[in-house]
């Protein structure tokens, strides 16, 4: 098993950044494909972004292409995600979440481990 905690969440300004740090412990980090999700109140569970294990695949939601970056240190047991360009709209709750699934990963049930969740809000 895997222990995930999200940290970088908060309050910041239209066009602003904020930097999400997802912190892994237990099993091997690298034994698993990472993603992120987010949730906004009376809202669905939506992906964000997703790495391959190892780094080596990178997917992204529509919505967040070309403003977020997924990355992921394996040796320090963390997974990142760069936020630019914000919007009001990118205000949810942001999870990071743990697989163990082979293949390209983008819905909440191929996702076996989740992080508590760190809100982030988006001021006009």
């Amino acid at each position: 098993q895997v222990q995930l905690v999200e940290s970088g969440g908060g309050l910041v300004q239209a066009g602003g950044s904020l930097r999400l740090s997802c912190a892994a412990s237990g099993r091997a980090f690298s034994s698993y494909d990472m993603g992120w999700f987010r949730q906004a109140p009376g809202k669905e569970r939506e992906f964000v972004a997703t790495v391959s294990d190892r780094g080596g695949r990178l997917y992204y939601a529509d919505s967040v292409k070309g403003r977020f970056t997924i990355s992921r240190d394996n040796a320090k047991n963390t997974g990142f995600l760069q936020m630019n360009s914000l919007r009001p709209e990118d205000t949810a709750v942001y999870y990071c979440a743990a697989s163990t699934r082979v293949g390209v990963n983008k819905t909440p049930r191929e996702y076996q481990y989740w992080g508590p969740g760190t809100q982030v809000t988006v001021s006009s």
